[in-house]
């Protein structure tokens, strides 16, 4: 047994919980509804705060630690689990684990529906249920080659639209453009994770659009829809199209890996490593883009 792996047995509950919600991605979800809500409703409100806090950690503790508990013979066999890039829940630890993911998200829940309409309650409830359709049995739309992309997308740019509804903003070509192209990188992120994936996943008996095309073809698509997303921002208005340049680190990150093959496609995991570390940056960048806009249109 590794070391991390030790580790995540012997680990306390909330060490547990801790680990299943991937702290490293919760500035992923929290963002982009901050952002939303921020730069359209121009003031620092209950909703805001609410909405950011639910976004930052119930959110993303629903939404791995499920997937954490029903992926678990799937996790058993990857050597990456056990981090920062996923816990390996012990059997006695799930029936706690989702009973504290409901407890946590369910206060936020309740408390949004009351801030917000129906526009907001639309989003959130669909935000809610890719969370849960993902990977709980009887859905499992992860194991859908194609809605697993889509699927994961969804849990990042939902919390935006839902900013976004929560805050009242007005539906423009403009917004619909930069959503769309906030889709497809989320698409193109999700299915480049799968391909280090690939191995475990089909010793599991577990689909992916991974699975499906084989790790060249969907690190090769990666690629392709990284490149649309920034080519998509080109459309949008200035200061927008700066936005493109963001979609260049991930595809140099990914590139080593366009050839590689299934029974090597662990090796994408350095690749995925440099996607955790770029996400950071770009979400700087996107920060300093969004300052310039709100400046631009004070």
């Amino acid at each position: 047994m590794s070391t991390a792996r030790a580790e995540a047995s012997g680990q306390s509950l909330a060490a547990a919980l801790f680990t299943a919600s991937r702290p490293l991605s919760w500035i992923n979800t929290a963002f982009p509804f901050a952002a939303a809500y921020l730069l359209t409703a121009r003031e620092i409100d209950v909703a805001l705060v609410v909405g950011t806090l639910f976004f930052l950690v119930p959110y993303n503790l629903a939404m791995y630690g499920i997937n954490d508990v029903f992926d678990f013979e799937s996790d058993a066999r990857n050597p990456r689990k056990g981090g920062v890039e996923g816990a390996l829940l012990p059997p006695g630890r799930h029936r706690a684990v989702l009973i504290a993911a409901t407890a946590l998200a369910l206060p936020f829940a309740v408390w949004l529906v009351l801030l917000g309409g129906p526009w907001s309650w639309a989003w959130l409830a669909l935000s809610l249920f890719a969370v849960v359709a993902y990977s709980a049995p009887g859905l499992r739309f992860k194991e859908v080659p194609g809605l697993d992309s889509l699927t994961s997308s969804t849990h990042f740019v939902s919390p935006a639209c839902y900013g976004l509804a929560l805050a009242g903003a007005a539906v423009t070509p403009q917004l619909v453009l930069l959503l769309v192209a906030f889709f497809v990188w989320g698409v193109a992120s999700h299915a480049f994770g799968a391909v280090q994936d690939v191995v475990p996943d089909r010793e599991a008996g577990i689909g992916s659009i991974a699975t499906a095309l084989g790790a060249r073809r969907t690190t090769r698509l990666a690629i392709a829809l990284w490149l649309l997303a920034g080519a998509l921002m080109l459309a949008t208005a200035w200061p927008g199209p700066l936005a493109a340049v963001l979609a260049l680190p991930y595809v140099v990150a990914a590139w080593p890996y366009r050839s590689v093959s299934d029974a090597d496609s662990a090796r994408a995991n350095g690749g995925w490593r440099w996607f955790l570390a770029i996400n950071y940056g770009a979400g700087f960048g996107a920060t300093l883009l969004l300052i310039w806009y709100a400046l631009l249109t004070a």
